[in-house]
């Protein structure tokens, strides 16, 4: 029929191919096409294809053979694609290079260039240059604030994410559920409720979709605040749960000791629901068991993770066991359960070891967990000051100034305390003797103020007592 060499039918078999998942057949249509028949379409179908079926460093490889071609000239779909392949595979070298190549190019960084700038530059966890790309970008759509949301969000700068959005609210751009479950979460780490809380009225009123995502979002913020009522009253209302709506719930009754109430959930998922439990889900319950002291409910959910729903256990799962018997003050089992594990303890997993010797006593436990935890973070301070809070609680104060002194030989400083403050819906960030807060004379006068009071009540205590 005379197709064999129409590109415009060769880039359209490349295309049904990648959607309908047959890789092999788009790379034999593309290898059989000329070169002289290639044109920039038929080479962004591949690259975008093998981004769909997840193949990421195959698109990278294609879009490297692409810049070897003389006879096409690559555009913005192009530049897209191959951002977007560098953010999920985390090459912060090539996306450097791929951004040169827009300012070689002559290409404009629109919203659609800045986006993917942006989405690649803090995946890479590098939030300062994907700052200055988005500052630099003139007209951003909601896209572009998401992005640069997401990516405060994903680097656990959850403060400089919710500013972010005030800016985007009186830039007077609408959010996206995306943003809205970005700043729901941000939120919930924070403790930030009334925030929250306005973040919902907000995607209420503003007629923005409440999909599963951000209802998810909203059960894990109401949470993480401690108003688990409302996060049931969230959950219960939705239509088309799905396991992380489940999970997310489950592990918010257990975060604040509602653990009868997660285990009950569980069942009824179990029971009812029609979705199958993952990782997560068990990560939930085993939480809910360790708070709970439910040491045999623990196994019994961690048994029936791996025997009936053929699920492997990481290293985090192991780690709530290790937490449930410390807890329980069963120790020496907690170090021989650890001794038998199949996979190598980490640091989170010898913290909680600490923290069980330190709490009940067992100082020479709380040493070996302290010297594990150096091996795997020795330039981190908390093995050092849990150790010496260990020995404090035994009264042994001349290793408490061993271990200081340790400390100060290696130039290991302990991390300053750091608390966040709602007030109003702005939320305020404090330090260990931090005094560069626009009102810290006023929070000073106000804390003297308030210690004369208290201590005025001592002494009237002390007198009604006498």
């Amino acid at each position: 029929m005379g197709f064999g060499f129409d590109v415009f039918v060769q880039n359209a078999l490349v295309y049904m191919y990648f959607q309908c998942g047959v890789i092999e057949f788009a790379q034999k249509v593309f290898e059989y096409m000329p070169d002289s028949v290639r044109d920039v379409v038929t080479w962004n179908s591949m690259i975008s294809g093998y981004l769909q079926c997840g193949f990421c460093h195959q698109a990278v490889k294609m879009f490297g053979k692409l810049l070897l071609r003389s006879g096409v000239r690559l555009n913005d779909v192009s530049i897209v694609s191959a951002l977007t392949a560098c953010a999920r595979t985390g090459l912060l070298d090539l996306g450097k290079k791929i951004h040169g190549l827009i300012v070689v190019y002559g290409l404009v960084i629109d919203v659609f260039l800045g986006s993917s700038l942006v989405d690649m530059y803090t995946k890479c966890g590098r939030l300062e240059d994907a700052r200055k790309v988005f500052d630099r970008l003139l007209d951003k759509n909601a896209v572009c604030w998401t992005s640069m949301i997401a990516g405060y969000l994903q680097s656990d700068m959850f403060k400089e994410a919710i500013e972010l959005f005030r800016e985007m609210q009186m830039a007077g751009v609408k959010a996206e559920p995306a943003t809205i479950a970005c700043v729901a979460s941000a939120c919930g780490h924070l403790g930030a409720l009334v925030l929250g809380r306005w973040v919902h009225n907000y995607c209420e009123k503003s007629g923005i979709e409440m999909n599963l995502v951000v209802k998810n979002s909203l059960i894990d913020m109401y949470s993480k605040c401690g108003l688990v009522d409302k996060a049931l009253e969230v959950f219960y209302l939705l239509s088309n749960k799905d396991v992380y709506s489940w999970s997310m719930m489950i592990s918010g009754l257990a975060m604040n000791a509602r653990s009868d109430e997660a285990l009950q959930l569980f069942s009824l998922m179990e029971g009812s629901s029609g979705v199958r439990p993952n990782g997560v889900t068990f990560l939930g319950i085993l939480s809910a068991c360790s708070h709970g002291g439910c040491v045999g409910d623990g196994f019994y959910y961690f048994e029936k993770m791996t025997g009936q729903y053929k699920l492997s256990p990481g290293v985090e799962h192991y780690g709530c066991l290790v937490d449930l018997l410390g807890r329980a003050n069963l120790v020496v089992e907690a170090m021989e359960f650890i001794r038998y594990m199949p996979t190598q303890p980490d640091a989170i997993i010898w913290r909680s070891l600490l923290f069980a010797g330190s709490r009940h006593g067992n100082v020479e436990l709380a040493e070996v967990a302290a010297k594990k935890i150096s091996e795997l973070e020795p330039e981190k301070c908390g093995a050092h000051v849990l150790l010496s809070n260990a020995y404090a609680s035994a009264s042994r104060w001349k290793d408490v100034r061993m271990v200081r002194r340790n400390m100060g030989a290696e130039g290991i400083q302990k991390q300053p305390g750091c608390s966040f403050i709602e007030i109003d819906g702005s939320v305020h960030e404090f330090l260990v003797a931090d005094s560069v807060h626009c009102q810290i004379d006023v929070i000073c006068n106000t804390l003297q103020a308030m210690n004369v009071v208290l201590k005025s009540r001592v002494f009237e205590l002390d007198f009604l007592d006498y």
